[in-house]
């Protein structure tokens, strides 16, 4: 998706919990037609969670018959984009020639590297019915020496990702490794994703080893260290420690993460870098047309001025 910048999300519950080093109440935006996003990074007080340096939760919108997401061509450099559903569908075009429709727990990923541009929109199916939409999207930024790759895609299918089904709760690791199991996904970097579905009172551990770690709780209520904390929130960990937490009711959370990059980045618009200067490459790029075009579209969004 297009990102402008907004108010960062503001700070939310009390950080009781030792283990807990920041808690973000993500920030709603309507960005027009009902289509409701919470953003909860990047936040002023953390840029990024491992290589995770945007994270949008959209949704849930209910969309008329005739009506649907329109997002146009754009571009990106310097990082990776998840695209994660719950409900809806979602038409992928890319100038790589890429076109992919993503389902409910499917899993498009596509790096960006030096440059790609493209499209997110309703499909025609859906669009005519009218359709229900659900889900999130992260920006993975790419580490130093991997910034400039060549773009490509990637696509699984929900059936193609593993999962593990407990007692109490279910797991679909979308990308790196969680509860004994690995994904199918190629990665730059080590991170992961991991989508957890859990009963009133399931107990559902979180991995120490890696890194950096956080719980994104979509919606429901857990409990960690004697401490509640309602969705839509971003709760993240200080590293090492053994989390485990306890949904109070039924709850849907996604786990992610991994290893730090091994320095901040610039974001501007859809560009991610270590570098000012490629950003600027990068607008004037756009501005002038230098981004190979997306197969099938005839319009794209501006660059902001």
């Amino acid at each position: 998706m297009s990102w402008q910048p907004s108010n960062d999300p503001v700070l939310g519950d009390p950080m009781s919990c030792d283990a807990l080093d920041l808690v973000i109440v993500p920030r709603t935006r309507d960005l027009g037609d009902g289509f409701a996003v919470r953003r909860a990074l990047p936040h002023g007080k953390r840029q990024m969670v491992g290589p995770f340096i945007f994270f949008d939760h959209f949704g849930p919108v209910q969309f008329v018959s005739g009506k649907g997401m329109d997002v146009r061509p754009h571009p990106h450099i310097g990082l990776a984009t998840v695209t994660y559903l719950f409900d809806g569908a979602i038409m992928h075009r890319d100038s790589e020639g890429n076109v992919q429709e993503i389902a409910p727990g499917a899993m498009n990923l596509m790096t960006a590297g030096r440059g790609i541009a493209h499209s997110e929109r309703t499909p025609d199916a859906q669009r005519a019915s009218g359709q229900q939409m659900l889900g999130l999207q992260s920006w993975i930024a790419l580490p130093a020496g991997s910034e400039e790759i060549a773009p490509s895609f990637q696509h699984y299918a929900a059936g193609d990702l593993p999962m593990i089904s407990e007692r109490d709760f279910t797991a679909r690791v979308i990308a790196g490794s969680a509860f004994g199991i690995t994904s199918p996904v190629s990665m730059v970097s080590p991170w992961f994703y991991t989508e957890v579905t859990a009963v009133a009172g399931a107990s559902v551990p979180l991995d120490p080893d890696h890194e950096e770690r956080a719980i994104y709780v979509v919606d429901g209520e857990v409990e960690i260290a004697n401490e509640r904390y309602e969705g839509p929130r971003l709760l993240i960990f200080r590293p090492g420690d053994r989390i485990t937490v306890k949904a109070l009711k039924a709850t849907r959370m996604m786990f992610l993460g991994g290893d730090a990059l091994e320095g901040p980045r610039h974001i501007w618009w859809n560009f991610v870098s270590s570098g000012k200067e490629r950003i600027e490459q990068a607008k004037q790029d756009w501005k002038t047309g230098r981004f190979a075009a997306v197969p099938q579209e005839h319009e794209f969004i501006p660059l902001p001025e």
